[in-house]
């Protein structure tokens, strides 16, 4: 009697799960160590040949990457705690006002998209100013924001907040207006004949069409929303954030480089968390799309 394998859907699809996983890791090792010999190898060919465009090459410029990382275990002051700790809760409060800001303009970019989605009048005369906005510099916003509120007795940090929502309503309303768009106009007809109200045809098909073009949109603005709090931070004169810390060494940078470039780091890390949050949560609610149970 012959025997008959039977193949396990359950297993294969962990099994290829795995393989992607470690594929992945392998990647991400292989692009740091590119990233890093690209930069070693810049620095070595231009402290060896005196280049001076764009920039001088020099300790300073290019300080090493393994003196950069050791920067994070160097206390600020004698005896006292090292860089990363600092860093880290420096990062913590301005991940607060970055996720705050985030929400709001996720918010308010997701309203106005559907009301613009549901009138073209208003489409055509708000769009536009919607696309200026974003062409004033955010230096020039950023601190008649912040002042302008505190003469309000708003906490300063809510002013940043609210900086890092106008970065990010942008995308999100821009993009969610045209998700909702997006259907197919028979299925609107469709859903019309069956005597389905507004609500239902914004719920039921222009809602779940947009969510890719949502997603999207969230991506862009979740690195945003940190740029637009780190930003903020400068003119609100807070000392707790990542602008603070940027600020700070800053003003030392020709004698401890390498602390201002630790601090990028971190900037660069909390934008990649707030990023694959985002991708988290579209894995989630994507999976649950009506498409995937077919």
């Amino acid at each position: 009697m012959s025997a008959i394998a039977v193949e396990r859907p359950g297993a294969n699809r962990g099994l290829g799960a795995l393989v992607r996983g470690v594929v992945r890791a392998v990647a991400l090792v292989a692009g740091l160590a590119l990233l890093w010999g690209l930069w070693e190898g810049y620095r070595w060919l231009g402290m060896r040949g005196q280049w001076t465009w764009p920039f001088p090459v020099n300790e300073t410029t290019m300080p090493h990457i393994h003196t950069v990382l050791r920067a994070f275990d160097q206390p600020l002051q004698p005896g006292g705690p090292p860089l990363r700790h600092y860093l880290f809760h420096y990062a913590l409060f301005t991940g607060k006002e970055a996720l705050a800001g985030f929400a709001l303009g996720a918010l308010i970019g997701f309203m106005l998209a559907v009301v613009l989605a549901h009138s073209v009048l208003l489409r055509r005369g708000l769009l536009p100013y919607i696309v200026i906005s974003q062409t004033v510099p955010l230096l020039a916003i950023a601190p008649m924001v912040v002042v302008g509120l505190g003469t309000k007795g708003v906490q300063p940090w809510v002013g940043v907040a609210v900086i890092a929502a106008y970065l990010t309503f942008f995308p999100v309303a821009i993009n969610t207006l045209r998700g909702l768009l997006s259907p197919d106009p028979r299925a609107v007809e469709l859903m019309r004949s069956y005597a389905a109200g507004r609500s239902k045809v914004l719920w039921r098909l222009r809602v779940p069409a947009s969510m890719p073009f949502v997603f999207s949109a969230l991506k862009i603005s979740a690195t945003a929303s940190v740029i637009g709090a780190i930003i903020g931070e400068t003119p609100a004169s807070l000392q707790g954030g990542l602008g603070y810390a940027i600020v700070n060494f800053n003003q030392y940078y020709s004698i401890q480089p390498a602390n201002l470039w630790a601090t990028i780091i971190v900037c660069a890390l909390l934008g990649i968390v707030f990023f694959l949050a985002v991708v988290v949560v579209e894995r989630l609610v994507l999976k649950r799309a009506p498409e995937n149970f077919a």
